[in-house]
């Protein structure tokens, strides 16, 4: 008695589990049964070859010749598998969309589906579904795990190759620029205009929120430039000052004479944008979605234009690397349910690898005139995924006739 009612509690539990599965119709539960499994054979296909590629043959290169720990090489492996596996899923939407639609036209199902009267646009729905899931699936790793897996990956690289392997973290060529009011010396006020260059802060390197080889070029006073370098510089935040270390400032009059005033210690007011723009990491990757904005927002502040639209370019390359799933899925799907398409793998994985090709090749052509500013960002990110979608709907539409 005690046995049968546990195992009532048991189905009850998997009742309650597998219940919402139920309230999908059936049509739909059949072909997510037919796509899912190519999908989860695409992800560990792509995800195993990129990966080996990417990074399994640099860490066993760092095995032999630095002799990283097995252990370390194997958590670098796993920091960098969310990396690789949001490459994998707008792929593998594509195969299994592919090899799964592929399959029911040469077995003549989907003509028996259509023979019932059941439209194209209907039929290819759960596998826009299923895309919308990996888009948001791929959005999530991509801003939320990539970057944190990224630091992780790198720090135990470091920390494994310990002296066999030398290389300081840090950033150089730290450049800002600030633009405002220039003083009037005569009546010690602000001009009414803010359109002037008044400072340029260069550093030459930049490593544990210290700056070294320091210049400031100082115009903020109208008819007086400054020259200010020093072997080392740091930010104190509480009181917004700059502190100096061993240098040397050299002012310029409107007479052209020159001052010039050695110091061991010099504190200079000034913003922390150097400092920020020295924390911005070099790689748009190593930044989730709310960092590649506050980056923006510094670039601008320097004035570098250039900087300034290769992060507006990345900051939509954010949405549009997800998106791929849905322009693949309708890809994938279109094309697979076109009866002259045989379902064997390796004709659909060769059908994947030259339409991604396509796409990211674009997409990079693209992204390229964006960030040279011939386009504007955001034109240049989303016009390939509207090319890709308005070629999906024709193939859909071919498939529908």
């Amino acid at each position: 008695m005690k046995f049968s009612s546990q195992s009532l509690l048991i189905q009850q539990i998997l009742k309650k589990i597998i219940s919402p599965w139920y309230f999908i119709p059936l049509i739909d539960r059949w072909l997510i049964g037919q796509i899912l499994p190519p999908m989860f054979f695409a992800i560990s296909a792509f995800t195993v070859i990129s990966l080996s590629v990417g990074v399994m043959f640099d860490l066993i290169r760092k095995i032999v010749e630095f002799g990283l720990p097995l252990f370390l090489a194997l958590k670098v492996l796993f920091y960098s598998l969310p990396s690789f596996l949001v490459l994998s899923f707008p792929m593998s939407v594509l195969l299994s969309t592919l090899l799964a639609y592929g399959k029911l036209s040469s077995n003549s199902e989907l003509i028996a589906i259509r023979s019932l009267g059941i439209k194209m646009t209907r039929i290819v729905t759960p596998a826009i579904a299923i895309s919308i899931l990996m888009t948001g699936l791929t959005f999530y790793f991509n801003d939320s795990l990539v970057p944190m897996c990224n630091k992780l990956a790198e720090s135990t690289l470091r920390s494994g190759l310990g002296t066999a392997f030398t290389s300081e973290v840090g950033k150089d060529n730290i450049m800002f620029s600030r633009y405002g009011s220039r003083i009037n010396p005569e009546t010690n006020k602000p001009t009414k205009t803010n359109t002037f260059l008044t400072h340029i802060f260069y550093a030459s390197w930049f490593s544990n929120n210290k700056m070294s080889g320091v210049t400031v070029l100082d115009f903020s006073r109208q008819g007086i430039q400054q020259i200010l370098k020093a072997k080392s510089a740091s930010f104190n935040k509480n009181d917004s000052i700059w502190t100096f270390i061993d240098g040397n400032i050299v002012s310029i009059n409107p007479q052209g004479r020159t001052t010039t005033i050695n110091f061991e210690k010099y504190n200079y007011p000034f913003s922390e944008g150097p400092m920020e723009l020295a924390q911005v990491p070099k790689d748009a990757n190593d930044m989730n979605l709310m960092q590649a904005l506050k980056a923006e927002k510094i670039y601008k502040e320097t004035g570098n234009l250039k900087e300034t639209r290769r992060m507006q370019v990345r900051i939509q390359e954010k949405f549009t690397l997800p998106f791929a799933c849905i322009v693949f899925g309708l890809i994938g799907s279109s094309l697979g349910s076109k009866s002259n398409l045989r379902s064997s793998r390796s004709q659909g994985f060769g059908l994947s690898v030259i339409l991604i090709l396509i796409y990211y090749v674009m997409s990079f052509v693209f992204s390229s005139f964006g960030v040279k500013g011939l386009i504007t960002p955001i034109v240049a990110t989303w016009l390939p995924v509207l090319i890709s979608l308005g070629g999906g709907c024709y193939f859909l539409r071919k498939a529908s006739l």
